[in-house]
């Protein structure tokens, strides 16, 4: 099973035998992490943000669980109230309560995909435990909350940012082998 978390996209999978058994697409990723800070930060502080800076405090103090140690990151935005520039001081529990909504919707769904798992394969699941990968595995305890959740071991992949490009890159060395792999029907494969 595998949960890749990239920028505009949640994609999540169970593959088995060369093929998906069951997966689900989320428009719940980074780009959307990043939009609930401005807007928590715009109805909270009262302060516009633009979205790198929202970007910025999601890599610094973004976390999805309670760390040992509280986290926090001035950041600059123009004021809603007087139009000036102002900075205020946001902590790890805001960017935790801004994003609670989206990833509350990725666990959901990650159970969702679990539950119309066949049984056999949710045996293996639990076994060899969730893989998670793109740039929203970075976000700390996400992998500890995934867990407690679904009482599957999980995984960050190696090299997370890379590894959707490598798998294609490994595909298309061997376009051949997994030809069956990518197409639904036996009549859409192109000729050899």
């Amino acid at each position: 099973m595998i949960i890749d978390i990239g920028g505009g996209t949640t994609d999540i999978a169970v593959i088995a035998l060369g093929g998906i058994v069951t997966s689900k697409n989320l428009r719940v990723a980074g780009d959307k992490f990043n939009q609930d800070i401005i807007n928590y930060v715009r109805d909270e502080f009262k302060l516009l943000l633009g979205e790198r800076t929202a970007e910025d405090l999601k890599i610094a103090i973004g976390s999805v669980a309670k760390g040992p140690q509280t986290m926090e990151s001035s950041v600059r935005g123009r004021d809603l109230v007087t139009g000036l520039p102002r900075e205020v001081i946001i902590t790890d529990a805001d960017v935790r309560e801004a994003m609670a909504k989206s990833i509350r919707t990725i666990v959901d769904s990650t159970k969702e995909v679990i539950e119309s798992t066949p049984p056999e394969l949710v045996a293996d699941i639990m076994h060899r435990g969730i893989f998670i990968a793109g740039g929203g595995s970075f976000l700390r305890g996400l992998d500890k909350v995934l867990e407690a959740e679904t009482q599957i071991p999980v995984y960050i992949a190696e090299d997370p940012l890379t590894a959707v490009v490598r798998g294609c890159g490994i595909i298309l060395e061997d376009i051949d082998g997994f030809r069956e792999a990518l197409v639904e029907h036996e009549d859409e494969l192109p000729p050899t």
